[in-house]
Order: C-alpha cells, then structure tokens, then sequence
C-alpha cells in the first residue's frame, strides 16, 4: 500500500507562486498580512508632497502667536494691558494697509481701462499736443498749432524748419489779440512748393517789452491708434509721424 505525501514536487510550486503572489500584492497594496514584522518592513505608498505654505503671516497666526505668548509670560510679569492692545492694534494695522493696497491696485487697473476706453474714441482725430513739431503728409499736407502769447504783439514772426534745422519758410501772424493765437503752414516751402513729406517745426519770435523772445507753439497732431500702457503712464496716444503721447498731456481735441 503505498502512501501520497501531500508535499509532492506536483503541489510545491503551485504553493511557492501563490505565496510569491500574496506577498507582492500585500506590498503593492500595503495591506495587513497578520504578520508584526512583515506590516513593519511592508512598502507604504508614496507620501504626498505638502502644498508650499504661504510666508504671509495671517490674522489666525498672529493669535495663536499671542495666546502662545500669554501661556509662557511670567505669572509674575504679566503682559500689561496696554501693551496687548498696542499689538493688537500693530497686527490690524498692517493687515488694513495691505487690504487698502490691493484696493488701490485694483482701482488703478480699473482706471487704466477706463482711459483705454475714453481714448479709444480719439482714434482719427487731431490732438492739440505740448510740441512744436508737426508731420506733413499726403493726406495731411498741412500743419495747424497754437502759439501762447504772455501778453498782445503787434507781430509774430512764424520760421518753419524741416528736421535738419533747416528754415524752409518764414511768414507773420497777427497777434495783437494776445493769449493763445492759431497759426497755419500751408505746407509749402519759400518757392511755393510742396515740402517733403516728414515733420516740421514751427517756431515762433516776438518782442515782449521792446526785447525779441521765442514764444511756446503747440501744435496738432492725428491720432492713429491707442495703447493701454501701465499704471504710471495711463492710455498712450500713437500720432502720426510724432510717436506716442501720454492721454494726460493732450491740451485739446479738435475734429478730424
């Protein structure tokens, strides 16, 4: 009569790879085996990363701050009254101060959109600008501007120069009205001839008290297109052939 052994060679493997199996699962899934040692040495899953903390010390800071403060503090020293208050009133100080800064912020962000807008509409109209250079075009031949006068001149003398410093035209204006007096160049030169397209000055000389002095000149320029710019500069008006200028520094506005 012969006897099976129940640890045949037939059965060993099948035993070894269920263990095998059993032991790689538990590790993968950190589940309990029953065993202290091997719940001990198992894998655990991978921790997860902490969300940076903000260095900003907040209003629940400041109070665990204080009530870690009046917990230590000397039974016999204790921390006055006043000197409580004073921190307090420090901590909702700086924290109103910030609060107002981000107000103001969003104030000026609110503000800068408001003059996008407002300058927006100046697109294809002429500015009266703090300059006394003017462009000359093709569909813009000539220059407009305004010479301030501090007091009435029987006669102004108006030198147009082209960008080399160079005197293409002189004429005179009538400025016995005094304050501001409206002068046009035509665009042409001393021949009567159409000048270059390009930018121009137009200067301007008078006697104030019987002594010969140059006089402010503005002139106007058209507006071609809008920039938001930034907080600090505000809305930036693109001027033909002139560049850009700042929206706050526009004296007048006149049509197209």
């Amino acid at each position: 009569m012969s006897l099976i052994n129940p640890y045949s060679s037939q059965s060993l493997p099948q035993t070894q790879s269920a263990s095998s199996t059993g032991i790689a699962s538990n590790t993968q899934e950190t589940a309990s085996t029953g065993n202290a040692f091997l719940d001990s040495v198992a894998l655990q899953g991978e921790p997860e990363t902490p969300e940076p903390n903000s260095q900003e010390l907040t209003q629940s800071d400041f109070f665990a701050l204080l009530s870690q403060q009046l917990s230590m503090q000397d039974p016999f020293k204790p921390v006055e009254n006043d000197q409580m208050i004073s921190q307090m009133a420090s901590f909702s100080t700086v924290d109103g101060i910030a609060k107002l800064n981000e107000e103001i912020l969003n104030l000026n962000n609110l503000t800068s959109s408001s003059q996008a807008l407002q300058a927006s509409s100046l697109v294809g109209r002429k500015v009266l600008i703090p300059s006394d250079t003017g462009h000359i075009s093709s569909d813009s031949p000539e220059v407009n501007g305004v010479i301030s006068t501090p007091t009435s001149i029987d006669t102004i003398t108006v030198s147009i120069e082209d960008e080399s410093g160079q005197v293409i035209k002189t004429f005179e204006v009538d400025g016995s009205a005094g304050g501001n007096i409206d002068v046009s160049w035509d665009g042409l030169d001393k021949n009567g001839d159409p000048a270059p397209e390009g930018n121009y000055a137009i200067k301007a000389n008078g006697k104030i008290d019987g002594k010969s002095e140059d006089l402010a000149v503005s002139t106007y320029a058209h507006v071609t297109s809008v920039s938001l710019g930034n907080t600090t500069t505000g809305a930036i008006l693109n001027l033909r052939g002139i560049g850009g200028i700042q929206l706050s520094d526009v004296l007048a506005v006149t049509e197209s």
